[in-house]
């Protein structure tokens, strides 16, 4: 009998996944959150608004999970993985809606595609409304068409600023600048190291020299070594402070220079989601899930593939995803998918060392700064608590100051609170993600054919 493989995460990622899991002869069954696969990559837009590139992709995507032996099952929620029984408890429904399902699945392999959120740090005024992460503006701007304002800011760290200013600029904002906050130096020791293996990465370097061409026709200008440190208004975002910074980030005095904006898109790059992975046992380096050659973690029959572990944009993920599907389902992968694969990761180690995070952006806050949006916890409040010897450790620290604790549970500030804090460590939840009392004691349906 052909094993059953689940896949969590249907981005690019988790489809190759099932592309060479149902190869390799495997029953598949595809969870996601979202209502369609693709992921933020291949994210679809609205009805009647064409994709202007990518259409293939759809009609692949279609063809992967009308297979007969594959089970897709969109807005479905894991939260909770029984490792001791290798059980995946699944809710499926509108995240915000009643009524939900709940499934469990027991698989013979499990592929975890969960992927990344975006990493935005904090800064005096990131509370305002009017500012947006990287991926939430091209969300909004690629999938339905709205432009997160009439005058926008795109500032942050990272090649994924392109592609987010030319989706506002398609969907009718001005993009007053793009400003990437690493200097030139420092981009071009990621990008010109060993040069003579670039033509690997041939494909990706034409694709960010097309998006930097199109905000060069439109006449939006890109800047080296400048960041976003403050932003300003009353009842939201009406202008955003920006200076130029040196290579670890601390800012030089007398750059400053004032932008008046309705909204600024920040984005300093991703952070994995690794919560499935933790609750399943799965060892992590440095907060992404640690595999071997073949994607399995270090929990047999546990496999992983994406931005989970590492941060390696669309093509790194779906090398991996290959590799993962194959191996999950109990063949050899290929040499070439594992060259493939190979291949792909050292762009993503190009990507790191061209954009990384600076350890002198702290010097943009000040006392006051709200850190925790969710329980408002200011910078001092957590400087002052780090510095108090009844609070031990960052687990403590977290605890007296509700730092990274509020209803998103350390999405949006989790890295910049875990630096604060002085530590990075994760701790194992029973429950991965928000679940109502009533959905709990429902009555949970077998697995599904």
């Amino acid at each position: 009998m052909s094993r059953h493989v689940v896949i969590v995460g249907a981005g690019p990622a988790g489809l190759a996944a099932v592309e060479h899991a149902l190869l390799a002869g495997a029953r598949v069954t595809v969870l996601d959150q979202a209502e369609s696969p693709g992921g933020q990559y291949h994210r679809r837009p609205l009805e009647g608004h064409p994709a202007r590139r990518g259409g293939s992709e759809f009609d692949r995507r279609r063809r992967l999970l009308a297979h007969p032996r594959c089970r897709w099952l969109p807005g479905s929620t894991v939260w909770a993985f029984d490792r001791v029984e290798n059980r995946l408890q699944v809710l499926r429904g509108q995240a915000d809606g009643s009524g939900r399902q709940r499934l469990t699945l027991v698989p013979d392999a499990l592929i975890l595609a969960t992927g990344a959120h975006d990493r935005t740090l904090p800064f005096p005024g990131w509370e305002l409304p009017g500012v947006y992460t990287a991926g939430a503006a091209q969300a909004l701007a690629k999938g339905e068409r709205v432009a997160i304002g009439g005058r926008v800011l795109v500032a942050g760290a990272g090649p994924f600023l392109l592609p987010v200013a030319e989706s506002l600029l398609d969907a009718g904002a001005e993009v007053v600048a793009v400003l990437e906050a690493n200097p030139l130096a420092t981009v071009r020791k990621g990008w010109s190291a060993r040069p003579w293996r670039l033509a690997a990465h041939a494909g990706k370097a034409g694709e960010l020299a097309r998006y930097a061409a199109a905000l060069a026709r439109r006449r939006v200008p890109y800047r080296l070594g400048r960041a976003v440190i403050e932003a300003r208004g009353a009842d939201r975002v009406r202008e955003v402070v920006t200076a130029k910074v040196r290579a670890d980030w601390s800012i030089v005095p007398g750059t400053e220079r004032t932008y008046a904006v309705d909204a600024v898109c920040v984005g300093h790059g991703f952070v994995p989601q690794p919560e499935l992975a933790v609750a399943a046992g799965c060892v992590l380096d440095a907060g992404f899930v640690r595999v071997d050659g073949a994607q399995q973690t270090t929990v047999d029959g546990v496999f992983a593939a994406g931005e989970i572990t590492g941060i390696g944009g669309a093509v790194t993920a779906a090398a991996e995803g290959a590799v993962a599907g194959c191996a999950a389902a109990g063949g050899k992968p290929a040499s070439a998918l594992i060259r493939a694969r190979d291949r792909a990761l050292t762009f993503a180690g190009r990507l790191a060392t061209a954009h990384p995070i600076g350890p002198a952006w702290l010097g943009w806050l000040r006392e006051d700064t709200i850190v925790c949006r969710c329980e408002e916890t200011t910078y001092g409040e957590v400087t002052r608590a780090a510095g108090d010897a009844a609070c031990p450790g960052s687990h403590a620290l977290k605890l007296g100051t509700r730092a990274g604790l509020g209803p998103c549970q350390g999405r949006m500030c989790g890295p910049a609170v875990a630096e604060l804090c002085g530590g990075t460590e994760r701790h194992h939840r029973p429950i991965a993600q928000p679940i109502r009392l009533g959905e709990l004691a429902a009555r949970t349906e077998g697995e599904p054919e």
